[in-house]
């Protein structure tokens, strides 16, 4: 099995010894806690792709972490009994086998590793857990009827007793960052563009490990034959082999051209990619942190890679005295790094001269932005969860007001009786209410984007050090 960029597990085992003893030590890996976060866009990537269904299945294993397929399928199943408010929860049976299927051989779910068997048939004190290359995404063979014996509380083989099932979290992650590259071409260039670097992306996947960092070639008749299947009167395939000019000659460096049979080959550049994606990142940063002067310093030194302060001042058309304080603040945050140089002189000629010169070093600044993202992200967290712990109460109460008009509505209450219902609560707090969710809301935000920047920049470092 290949090595995945992203485990899933957010425990690993080690051997120890022991008092003479071999036993398995679990130890945390805190990178791994972040998929938490992620929890709503892996949700909001499958309802997009398969429907609701599948997202309740996912759901239920992003719950429980593991499981055989008939125990999620009849828990979701009884979850759309409540929301579609059916009398037989066997009815979404079907259904549910076949979303579950699809996202087996889509590879968003893997079937779990089992501990394997000791010579003697004892267990092992250090599990060794192991799955066959050709069942790791073998979809399971379910009957239906026993699906609804289980469900009426009666023992019964579904077909998968022993196999169990978890998310397969790389699958997620490789969609993230597809979509990151799509989106940064349609902003780059247009929507044209952002869909012929996704059929790049499906193109590699057929000839290329989908974490390597550079592509196979990709030969352009192959992706205007794809094109042309998806869409015969596409607009893109008068222009394509502009657009593709266009892609290669952006300074991203998203594609390369390669050779010219067949009117050319071209490969996708991760590594080149996400290092431009992060050098974007980081200017966004600083002018948010430090404003457009302190950006115009940063590409400088950037472009120029070593740079003495005076001729920072004298390229980046900024006042001396400026130009020298926007340069060390970057410098004591660390988004600038110095150099010394000295050159040696003639003896007895005086002292050796240095020169300082400021250069970036793109690896460091990452580690730093993913430094404080982390401390953001937990001081975000803390802050809602204090919004929401002062304001219990009065978020109870909103809660229960709005329960109880729900309910008479649905009764078919007049307008003056949810009018009264509503005054339950006073003025003053339905505006301290109001601010309350707003706060909580921002926080909320403020975690997706701070999770969308330390995903980036983990990418970046993973190609980096690859």
């Amino acid at each position: 099995m290949k090595v995945e960029i992203f485990n899933q597990l957010p425990l690993t085992p080690r051997t120890c010894l022991f008092n003479s003893a071999k036993i398995a030590e679990y130890s945390l890996l805190p990178e791994k806690v972040f998929s938490l976060l992620r929890y709503p866009r892996y949700l909001y990537l499958i309802k997009t792709k398969f429907g609701v269904e599948a997202e309740m299945l996912m759901e239920e294993f992003l719950k429980a972490g593991f499981g055989s397929a008939s125990r999620i399928i009849i828990r979701a199943a009884t979850r759309l009994k409540e929301k579609k408010e059916l009398e037989d929860a066997s009815t979404n049976f079907p259904l549910l086998r076949d979303k579950f299927v699809s996202l087996v051989n889509k590879q968003y779910l893997m079937r779990c590793p089992a501990p394997e068997k000791t010579e003697d048939g004892k267990p092992s004190l250090i599990p060794k857990l192991t799955v066959a290359e050709n069942q790791l995404y073998l979809p399971p063979t379910l009957n239906i009827k026993a699906l609804t014996i289980l469900d009426e509380g009666n023992p019964a083989d579904a077909g998968d007793e022993g196999v169990y099932w978890r998310i397969n979290f790389d699958r997620f992650h490789q969609d993230f960052r597809d979509q990151i590259m799509v989106t940064a071409i349609s902003r780059r260039i247009d929507e044209n563009g952002g869909e012929i670097i996704r059929l790049l992306l499906q193109l590699m996947y057929i000839r290329t490990e989908a974490w390597a960092q550079i592509s196979n070639p990709i030969p352009f008749t192959e992706l205007r034959d794809t094109l042309r299947k998806q869409d015969p009167q596409s607009p893109i395939l008068q222009h394509l082999d502009q657009y593709l000019k266009v892609i290669e000659e952006d300074s991203s460096g998203f594609i390369t051209r390669v050779g010219d049979s067949g009117g050319g080959q071209y490969c996708i550049n991760m590594r080149k990619s996400f290092e431009a994606l992060a050098w974007n990142c980081v200017e966004n940063i600083i002018v948010e942190r430090f404003g457009s002067k302190a950006a115009r310093i940063f590409r400088l030194v950037k472009d120029r890679k070593f740079i003495e302060q005076e001729k920072i001042q004298q390229i980046a058309m900024i006042p001396a005295r400026e130009a020298k304080q926007l340069t060390y603040r970057l410098l004591q945050e660390n988004f600038l790094q110095i150099q010394e140089l000295r050159k040696s002189m003639a003896q007895n000629a005086g002292p050796n001269k240095s020169f300082f010169l400021f250069h970036v070093d793109l690896e460091e600044v990452a580690r730093m932005v993913l430094d404080f993202s982390y401390k953001a992200l937990y001081n975000a967290t803390t802050r809602r969860e204090l919004e929401s712990e002062e304001n219990r109460r009065l978020i109870e109460k909103k809660n229960k007001v709005d329960s109880i008009a729900a309910n008479m509505r649905l009764q078919g209450a007049a307008q003056e009786q949810l009018d009264e219902i509503e005054e339950m609560m006073a003025p003053a707090e339905v505006e301290l209410f109001t601010k309350v969710m707003n706060r909580v809301q921002k926080l909320s935000e403020a975690e997706l984007h701070l999770e969308q920047t330390i995903f980036l920049m983990q990418l970046f470092l993973n190609y980096s050090t690859k």
